[in-house]
């Protein structure tokens, strides 16, 4: 489902000067059917109370998202971005790296489906999401 073609090191340097390489967002693996990303839990995405904040797993999982919807478009004839995000926080982390993934629900023309789980360090669910993305043709 995934262009193949597209490359870690292109979704990583897509990042530069972005929300994205600011909370140190970073794709780690790729395969034809998901995506994964990598997060830190540190002071740029806290919460008052040293939490990862609800927000900050919001912007991974949009980030996900919307990066898995980039991989399935012809970037030059189209561009993609989210219509609606839900995201479910079950449990909470201090410290250490957060880990999203995401996954294909429905990949039509014009609207792109996304579940996307977010675990912690020991494989514990921390957030689950599903964004919504509309493909638009440029002009």
């Amino acid at each position: 489902m995934f262009n193949p073609d597209i490359t870690l090191d292109q979704l990583n340097a897509m990042s530069k000067n972005t929300l994205v390489e600011h909370v140190g967002i970073k794709f780690i693996e790729k395969e034809a059917d998901f995506l994964k990303a990598s997060m830190p839990v540190d002071v740029r995405t806290h919460q008052p109370y040293g939490l990862l904040h609800g927000g900050a797993s919001a912007v991974l999982a949009e980030t996900l998202g919307s990066v898995a919807s980039f991989c399935t478009i012809d970037s030059i004839q189209q561009y993609v971005f989210g219509l609606e995000i839900n995201a479910n926080h079950v449990r909470p982390v201090r410290s250490g790296h957060v880990y999203g993934t995401v996954t294909s629900l429905h990949v039509g023309r014009q609207t792109h489906i996304w579940h996307i789980s977010i675990v912690n360090e020991e494989d514990k669910l921390v957030c689950v999401s599903r964004l919504t993305v509309i493909v638009k043709n440029k002009k």
